[in-house]
């Protein structure tokens, strides 16, 4: 920090602002929209996933597939979010999110008029590209608004708080929304809300931009992206059925001439990806950023958690309407006590962390977040929920409102000012990019083990035709998915005890913030 008569000189890369001689006095309205706006993305990413079911039914999207309807938003969300990071400050975070409410509303159309499987891909696709807009305006649009720490703090708490209460409501939302109108409608409750919001903002929100430099890595966008989606489509391809010679279902493999293709381009592109970062002039993901110790295990640590919970909310929901039968509605509010919990829990985690330091939160958080995972194996055709499934949830959100917020704010540590936002996207990046491989990966070891026991019950004469065999097959694939899924968490275990060695006194006063 500066001494009252030293004037700081600006960094070649920090955003220039035209600020006010005080406090914005429209900040509270600007932080409502940005509220909303947060609270819509939020939305969409959980709504989404107990409409998934009644989705795949209507428009006849194979099991092995239907994990694309979150995959295709959250690789485009976590693919582009630093490169929509740029074109916010470039263009202007006022007008990036105007754009990105008004993209957002036309690609929640899209996706809500949906008259096949890859109409609704492409539409989530679209849905991620104008989020990776929004999410990096909105964070920025609340640092330049609110210019005293205590305010700023206070936005920033808002703004989780958002985050973590609109993952239930989207649950619930969702449930709803299926039972008693549509699934469609999961989608097209976005219009009015991208709408009105980008309205206001034409009024309340007020501009600010990036100058001097303001070239794109176009080539690292492209590199990176690319390079994402070729690795998660060689996962997906790897786990479609195919039949065998015995006429009993079975996975394609890691040995396709196709998967061993597309594994290879994925290798290619994302070396080449990093070789550029190394050398342009403006690069997409600062190199420094991520090469500390404390930094880079933060981010490795937030991309396993993602490919870990991503997928247990997907499969979890699959387990409550395929075997347990729950319609929409109820198997929303069986998701209830994670989010609830993980709220209670974040704010007496958010007193403990200068109290104690990061990494002992970590490691106690990771490993009930495994015990958690663990426990869900338990789970199987008739459990009862509250022995079974309830004290899963309970253990496992506790554990993650002890790794989420901890792990945000070493991410910070030791960043400059002009570095921040970067931070807070790569962590972001990081979530989002983990969940889309963790979803590709572990459902393609769920298919194929849910292919092998299916196989066992049929020569050990089961019916292949019945609803308990095709239950028995489908939880034997969860309970893979689950170990896998834990294993994933163990590895992050691993980071946090080997590689962060944050102390109390390391902790930035403001910390990162993850969607």
């Amino acid at each position: 920090m500066s001494t009252p008569t030293a004037v700081p000189q600006p960094h070649p890369h920090e955003p220039e602002t035209d600020e006010l001689s005080g406090p914005d006095p429209r900040r509270w309205r600007i932080l409502a929209v940005i509220a909303v706006t947060q609270l819509m993305l939020v939305l969409d990413a959980s709504i989404m996933n107990i409409a998934l079911p009644s989705a795949a039914a209507e428009l006849e999207i194979a099991a092995n597939d239907i994990q694309w309807a979150v995959t295709a938003y959250t690789l485009a969300f976590g693919g582009l979010l630093l490169l929509g990071g740029r074109v916010a400050d470039y263009l202007g975070r006022k007008r990036a999110m105007l754009i990105g409410l008004i993209g957002f509303a036309v690609a929640s159309a899209l996706g809500g008029a949906a008259q096949n499987e890859g109409m609704l891909f492409g539409a989530r696709a679209l849905q991620g590209v104008f989020a990776a807009l929004l999410a990096p305006a909105a964070l920025a649009l609340i640092t330049v608004t609110f210019t005293e720490s205590h305010e700023r703090a206070k936005a920033f708490g808002v703004f989780g708080a958002i985050s973590g209460g609109g993952a239930a409501i989207g649950l619930l939302a969702g449930g709803a929304l299926t039972e008693y109108l549509d699934w469609r409608w999961c989608l097209y409750i976005n219009l009015p809300i991208a709408l009105v919001t980008a309205v206001i903002g034409v009024r309340v929100l007020r501009e600010s931009r990036a100058h001097g430099d303001t070239r794109f890595d176009i080539l690292g966008a492209l590199l990176s992206s690319v390079g994402l989606v070729a690795l998660v489509y060689a996962f997906t391809e790897a786990a479609k059925q195919t039949t065998g010679a015995d006429g009993l279902p079975q996975a394609v493999g890691w040995s396709d001439p196709l998967v061993v293709t597309l594994l290879g381009v994925a290798v290619v592109l994302l070396v080449a990806f990093v070789l550029v970062e190394r050398v342009v002039r403006n690069p997409l993901l600062p190199l420094r950023i991520i090469l500390d110790r404390d930094r880079g295990g933060s981010y490795l640590i937030f991309f396993l958690v993602g490919a870990g919970l991503f997928s247990m909310f997907l499969f979890m929901t699959l387990y409550f309407q395929y075997v347990m039968g729950y319609e929409p509605l109820k198997a929303g509010f069986a998701f209830l006590p994670f989010s609830v919990c993980l709220i209670l829990v974040a704010g007496f985690v958010a007193r403990l962390l200068p109290v104690v330091g990061a990494k002992p939160l970590m490691i106690v958080g990771l490993t009930m977040a495994i015990a958690g995972m663990l426990l869900l194996t338990r789970t199987e055709p008739g459990s009862d929920y509250w022995t079974t499934v309830f004290p899963a949830l309970v253990v496992l959100s506790i554990g993650m409102s002890m790794v989420f917020i901890p792990v945000s704010s070493t991410a910070l540590i030791g960043v400059g000012g002009h570095d921040a936002g970067i931070a807070s996207a790569v962590l972001n990046t990081a979530q989002q990019v983990g969940g889309s491989l963790g979803l590709a990966l572990l459902n393609t070891l769920a298919l194929s083990a849910t292919a092998d026991k299916l196989a066992d019950l049929i020569a050990g004469g089961a019916d292949p035709a019945s609803p308990a065999v095709a239950a028995s097959a489908n939880v034997a694939g969860y309970h893979v998915a689950y170990f896998a899924g834990a294993a994933l968490l163990a590895i992050a275990l691993a980071v946090a005890v080997a590689i962060v060695k944050a102390r109390k006194s390391d902790l930035p006063t403001e910390g990162a913030v993850a969607a």
